[in-house]
C-alpha cells in the first residue's frame, strides 16, 4: 500500500507540474538566474547550467543531489525562435520537473521502506515512469480537450448558438473544471504540502533576486509574499484565456475536427503565450510596468493564493539548500552569479 500511495501522489503531482514551475518556464534566460519547482518534500531550484534538489525525510535529514543543465537553444539556434522556443522550453520544463518529482518520490519510498530500498524494488523505474507519463497524457486530453467540448456541444443543441459562442462555453467549461480540480486538490494534505513548498521556493526566488546573492537566510526569504508573477500558474491561466481567441479563427463544425484543431494548436497557443509573457516580463525588468503584464500575471496572482500557502522556517530552509547546491555546480561550470 506504501508503494501505491506513493505512486498514485506520483501522477497527481504530474498533473500540476505545469503549476509548480516558476522562472521562464525552465530555462532561465539572461535576465533571470534562478527558478525552482516545488517537489514532494522539498524544492529543486535552478541555475543556467545547473540544478539542485533538497528533500526533507522524516527524521528531519536533508537528501540533496545536483546535476549540470545542458541548454538545449546554445547547441541549436533554431530552438531559439519565436514561438519555436516557447514549446522548447515548455518541454525541457516538464521533463526536468518530472525528474525532479520522481526523485523526490524515490526518497520517499526509500525511506518508507528502507530494507527493500537496497535491493532497488521501490524505486519509480523506466516502465512505470512511462505508463505515468502516458497516462497523464490522456488524463490532459481526456479532461481539459474531450469533456469541454462534449459539455460545450451538448449546451449549443439546446441553446442554439454559433460556433463562435461555442468556443467561448468551451474554454468557460475549461477554466471552471482548472479551478474545481485545483480547489479539490488544495484540500488534500499531501498536496497542500507541496503547496507550501511552492510558497517556500518563491520566497527563496524573491529574496535572492532583491540583491542577487546566494545563500539567501530564512529570516530574509520569509519577509516576501508567496505568489510570484513568473510562476506556472501565470503561464496556464494565459494559455486557456488565449485558447479561446485562437480557436475562435477556426470555425470548423464537426466535432473530430474541432477535438483536433484543439490538439494540434495547443503548441502554437503555448509558443505565442510564452512570447507575450516573456514581452510582458522585459518591459517591467526595464522599469516599464505595463497594462499587458498586469493582465497577463494578475489571475495567476490570485491562483496562487491557492497554488502557494505559508510556509514553515524548515521548508524554506529546504528550498536555499536546494538553490545552494545548483548555485555550488554553477560556480563550478564558471557562472556568473549576478543578475543582469
Amino acid at each position: 500500500m506504501t508503494r501505491l500511495r506513493h505512486l498514485v501522489r506520483l501522477f497527481a503531482l504530474t498533473q500540476v507540474l505545469p503549476i509548480l514551475e516558476n522562472g521562464e518556464l525552465g530555462e532561465p534566460s539572461e535576465d533571470i538566474l534562478v527558478g525552482g519547482q516545488a517537489v514532494y518534500e522539498g524544492v529543486m531550484m535552478r541555475s543556467p547550467h545547473a540544478w539542485g534538489i533538497a528533500v526533507r525525510k522524516a527524521t528531519g535529514e536533508v537528501e540533496t543531489h545536483s546535476e549540470p543543465l545542458e541548454r538545449p537553444s546554445e547547441k541549436h539556434p533554431w530552438m531559439k525562435w519565436p514561438i519555436i522556443r516557447g514549446v522548447v522550453t515548455l518541454g525541457y520544463a516538464m521533463q526536468l520537473g518530472y525528474r525532479a518529482m520522481k526523485y523526490s518520490t524515490n526518497v520517499a519510498l526509500a525511506e518508507a521502506q528502507p530494507e527493500k530500498a537496497a535491493e532497488d524494488k521501490l524505486q519509480v523505474k523506466g516502465w512505470l515512469s512511462t505508463l505515468n507519463t502516458v497516462l497523464s497524457i490522456a488524463f490532459f486530453i481526456a479532461f481539459y480537450k474531450f469533456l469541454p467540448l462534449i459539455a460545450a456541444r451538448g449546451i449549443q443543441k439546446r441553446a442554439h448558438f454559433g460556433t463562435v459562442t461555442l468556443n467561448l462555453v468551451d474554454g468557460g467549461i475549461r477554466i471552471l473544471l482548472f479551478l474545481s480540480f485545483l480547489f479539490v486538490l488544495s484540500r488534500l494534505k499531501d498536496i497542500r504540502r507541496i503547496f507550501e513548498y511552492h510558497g517556500a521556493e518563491h520566497k527563496t526566488v524573491f529574496a535572492f533576486e532583491d540583491d542577487g546573492t546566494s545563500p539567501v537566510s530564512v529570516q530574509r526569504a520569509q519577509t516576501f509574499v508567496t505568489w510570484h508573477p513568473r510562476c506556472g500558474t501565470s503561464f496556464l491561466m494565459t494559455v486557456m484565456l488565449i485558447s479561446l481567441g485562437v480557436y475562435a479563427l477556426f470555425p470548423a463544425q464537426h466535432f473530430a475536427t474541432q477535438f483536433a484543431l484543439r490538439i494540434a494548436l495547443l503548441p502554437v497557443i503555448a509558443g505565442v503565450s510564452y512570447e507575450l509573457i516573456r514581452f510582458a516580463g522585459k518591459m517591467r525588468n526595464a522599469g516599464r510596468d505595463n497594462v499587458m503584464f498586469r493582465v497577463l500575471t494578475l489571475p495567476g496572482l490570485w491562483l496562487q493564493r491557492i497554488t502557494t500557502q505559508p510556509p514553515s522556517d524548515d521548508q524554506v530552509a529546504c528550498a536555499i539548500t536546494a538553490l545552494d547546491r545548483a548555485m555550488e555546480l554553477e560556480r563550478q561550470r564558471g557562472g556568473v552569479l549576478t543578475l543582469a
